[in-house]
């Protein structure tokens, strides 16, 4: 049984701060972090090698510095690692970094099979929830989104039985393997590294991937095979101040009746 698990550095939202120059985000401003939609992918890979067996590789596109969420997974329980990082990466939108994922994994299963792809969710930086089902469509698997439960996997039958989030409940799915699932974090709770996993993650460094090592078009990476861009990014106009009514009961009521309807003929208008 060989999983993959397809990992992403993202910026620490909670600090993230606004250049109000650029109106763009300042990622210099927070430290990166372990996506974490991805960190429950993980962990769900590691539990099906504990009950089956196998190997559970990993790949990321990004700077060298994403190294660093490599050896988190490695940590984590990963077997081998993948780095995909390259300048003519850089600017792809989500439809260029499927393309390059799907690459690198394409790269990868030239020498072994793959089972399951998993994903977290979304990356969230991005929120898109696009880059998974776009490698699924690549690699030609079936893909499982939103997933919080894998009911059942049979590895003699080949076939995985997954519940899928909806607005109202879940629907139960089956597939062939192999097939690509992204997790919800409700999936599973993170468990805690033991001390060999954490120095063998330390000391370990990822194979990594440039646009030599495949046979890419680069008319789909980078921003050449970008469709879509972001503009401009701003944060919400600030709410402006409540004002305190004063006087007597009657005299309050009839203030704020008559601001409710100034608002109402304001809107109407």
């Amino acid at each position: 049984m060989h999983s993959l698990v397809c990992v992403k550095q993202v910026p620490d939202t909670t600090e993230i701060k606004m250049d109000p120059k650029t109106n763009t985000l300042d990622r210099s401003s927070a430290p990166t972090i372990f996506n974490p939609y991805d960190a429950h992918a993980l962990e769900e890979a590691v539990r099906i090698k504990k009950k089956f067996g196998g190997k559970i590789s990993v790949i990321s596109m990004g700077p060298p510095q994403a190294q660093e969420v490599i050896k988190k997974c490695i940590e984590m329980g990963a077997d081998e690692g993948y780095l995909l990082s390259d300048r003519s990466f850089a600017g792809s939108d989500t439809l260029a970094t499927s393309y390059i994922l799907a690459m690198g994994i394409k790269k990868i299963m030239e020498k072994e099979t793959i089972d399951m792809v998993f994903c977290g969710k979304q990356a969230i930086d991005g929120d898109t929830a696009q880059v998974g089902p776009g490698i699924a469509s690549r690699l030609r698997i079936p893909q499982l989104t939103y997933v919080e439960h894998i009911q059942n996997l049979d590895l003699k039958e080949n076939v995985v039985i997954i519940h899928r989030k909806i607005d109202n409940g879940y629907e139960v799915v089956q597939s062939k393997l192999p097939c690509l699932i992204t997790v919800e974090k409700s999936i599973n709770e993170l468990s805690f590294s033991p001390l060999p996993n954490m120095i063998r993650g330390a000391r370990y460094k990822a194979k990594i991937f440039g646009i030599n090592d495949f046979h890419a078009d680069l008319s789909q990476l980078g921003l050449k095979g970008s469709p879509t861009s972001v503009r401009r990014i701003f944060p919400p106009a600030q709410r402006a101040g409540g004002k305190l009514l004063q006087g007597s009961t009657d005299e309050v009521v009839k203030m704020l009746v008559d601001k409710l309807k100034g608002g109402i003929i304001k809107c109407q208008s």
